[in-house]
């Protein structure tokens, strides 16, 4: 069940003892347990008293940090390198002001959910609206991250020649190195324990493990680039665009929506602020956040860039397949891989778990919290991952599938909707700048889509003639 029904969490108390009587108040529609709950429920939980901050800001960031790091370095190969890390940080701004003004608009409307919020502003269609969009990003994403770690640790022939994976580049090829059998080995012993936890502070430790991951993969970067510097292995990287005619001109602008699902968190502000011990903090929890990732941003792209320069691929990973042209290169490879493969299993549930919320809202809006009903939550859980593993396994088009639907939902969650609730301002609480960025906002999403569907399009149509001929 959705978040969208939960009782308004109350402001910080004058003692502690005042704010765990009301945070032990519970609606018949909460899906999440209360923090005093645990004596009074036998669902199985220890006492709660409340989300750490540190807690909150690495689920968040987590959220935040997905597979869109790899594509960034692109980027920049695009825009060049001043113009690609200034839109980094102007979107890290709007994503920050966005999700601001969903805060507002929540403590104004005693909404604590992203549905609910939508519902709040524009009835049950828009509650509705958000959940559908919320599952398409969610079961797309879920899925292409179940793609690329079979694809890292099994290799794959999608593009009609095998590339290795790690495994089998240091076992051979057996059935137990295959993709299905690797993925389905994750799926069981990684994302499902993880997805069956019914808090997502329960996370908290896997997240800042996914962080130090992140980190991991951009210091390996960094290490090589400094070595290939000194070894004069390293050319100056063109700092503005090259733009030649029209078409040049209409490329830069398909950088766009990379840059803009890059930030998409939004989804999971409510659920990081629902459990939070002092919600008064979550617009800190969210500007650390984002400031975290943003240098994470930063320094992949800018390094990602200089390394591979001209040579730079969509997928940044791509690139390190291939000789380095440095001391133990090969196995700096394989260490990019593996922490970038084990940061998108760690990923995988805080993605999942308002996925879960949404689904359940959408299809049982009146029955019991979610969280209070074992058997439909193990079931939804099962039948949710079961789904995303055949669509990672067995539906051959799915990319292409999310190329659109994937863009289009994310955008709406990140930026159409926080913009529209702003402009409908049904409490008289927004300014005449908030306003005016919020159209910015709009166009600027209304763009990205278009130009995303067309350049897919085009690249689709192209790549079937091309195969025909």
């Amino acid at each position: 069940m959705t978040i969208g029904n939960l009782a308004p969490k109350t402001e910080k108390k004058k003692s502690s003892s005042r704010k765990s009587k009301n945070k032990a108040i519970v609606s018949e529609n909460t899906p999440l347990l209360p923090k005093s709950q645990a004596h009074e429920s036998d669902s199985g939980f220890d006492d709660f008293n409340g989300a750490s901050f540190s807690g909150a800001v690495f689920n968040l960031a987590t959220t935040i940090i997905g597979a869109g790091i790899m594509a960034l370095p692109a980027t920049l190969k695009q825009l060049g390198l001043v113009p690609g890390l200034a839109a980094i940080l102007i979107m890290a701004f709007l994503t920050e002001k966005s999700i601001e003004l969903l805060i507002r608009f929540t403590r104004a409307g005693k909404s604590v959910s992203y549905a609910g919020l939508m519902g709040d502003s524009f009835g049950k269609y828009g509650k509705a609206l958000a959940q559908i969009c919320v599952i398409v990003n969610n079961i797309g994403v879920l899925i292409v991250y179940m793609i690329i770690i079979g694809d890292v640790l099994s290799g794959t022939s999608s593009s009609g020649e095998h590339h290795y994976g790690i495994l089998e580049g240091w076992f051979g090829v057996h059935w137990w190195t295959g993709r299905t059998f690797i993925v389905l080995l994750t799926t069981v012993a990684v994302f499902a324990p993880l997805a069956s936890f019914k808090r997502i502070d329960s996370l908290r430790f896997t997240s800042a493990l996914s962080v130090a991951l992140a980190v991991i993969f951009l210091v390996i970067a960094v290490g090589i680039s400094v070595v290939k510097i000194i070894s004069g292995g390293i050319t100056m990287p063109r700092l503005f665009p090259a733009v030649t005619d029209a078409t040049s001109i209409f490329n830069l602008f398909t950088v766009v929506p990379v840059f803009v699902t890059a930030y998409i968190c939004h989804y999971n502000v409510h659920s990081i602020d629902n459990e939070l011990e002092d919600n008064s903090q979550m617009q800190g929890v969210v500007r650390t956040a984002l400031g975290l990732c943003s240098s994470v941003y930063l320094m992949i792209s800018f390094f990602g860039f200089l390394l591979f320069g001209e040579g730079t691929l969509d997928d940044v990973l791509a690139n390190f397949d291939a000789d380095l042209g440095i001391p133990f290169g090969s196995l700096l490879n394989d260490a990019v891989r593996i922490s970038y493969a084990a940061h998108l299993m760690l990923v995988f549930p805080v993605v999942f778990f308002p996925l879960r919320l949404n689904i359940d809202g959408l299809l049982f809006p009146k029955s019991r919290p979610l969280v209070l009903d074992n058997f439909r939550f193990a079931s939804m859980t099962v039948a949710l991952i079961g789904v995303i593993f055949l669509g990672a396994n067995f539906i051959p088009s799915i990319w292409d599938a999310f190329q659109f639907t994937g863009a289009t939902a994310a955008v709406c969650i990140g930026f159409i909707f926080p913009a529209a609730i702003t402009l409908k301002d049904r409490y008289n609480i927004a300014t005449r700048s908030d306003k005016i960025l919020c159209v910015v906002m709009i166009v600027l999403a209304v763009f990205s889509n278009i130009i995303a569907i067309y350049s897919d399009a085009y690249a689709l149509i192209k790549q079937n003639n091309t195969s025909r001929e």
